[in-house]
């Protein structure tokens, strides 16, 4: 076999992202129902949803081996104030309500972070555009 010559990789598109939870039907209800993400369908011990350009696999962990999570899911929301009480109203509760991260020049970060029923961290990310004055 020849070599071949490298080629610069960029990876920038994320496809899909996987969580493990050990309650799959409690998962797929949360974030069907109570989050209102596009069910795409279940495959085994898989359930899959569509958010945005993105993929969401949510997996059950093996028999006996509770799922570790590191993994944060950040939504990005035109209105993370009525987001979040939205979600209130349908009993989430945050860990962390919405507050302003970072100022920046064009535009305020705000988060809010809160879990889905397995434990995993999710959180809501606002980008709110500064007018020229409020600089």
């Amino acid at each position: 076999m020849q070599p071949t010559t490298a080629t610069a990789v960029h990876l920038d598109d994320i496809g899909q992202i996987a969580l493990t939870v050990a309650n799959l039907d409690d998962a797929r209800t949360f974030y069907r129902d109570t989050l209102g993400m596009k069910f795409l369908f279940d495959a085994g011990t898989m359930t899959f949803f569509q958010c945005g350009s993105v993929r969401l696999l949510i997996g059950a962990a093996e028999q006996g081996i509770a799922p570790a999570s590191s993994t944060i899911l950040y939504f990005r929301v035109p209105d993370i104030q009525g987001a979040a009480a939205a979600l209130r109203d349908k009993g989430v509760v945050f860990l962390q309500e919405p507050h302003l991260v970072a100022r920046m020049k064009s535009h305020d970060l705000w988060l809010a972070f809160f879990k889905d029923p397995a434990g995993n961290p999710l959180a809501l990310m606002s980008e709110v555009a500064r007018t020229a004055d409020a600089g």
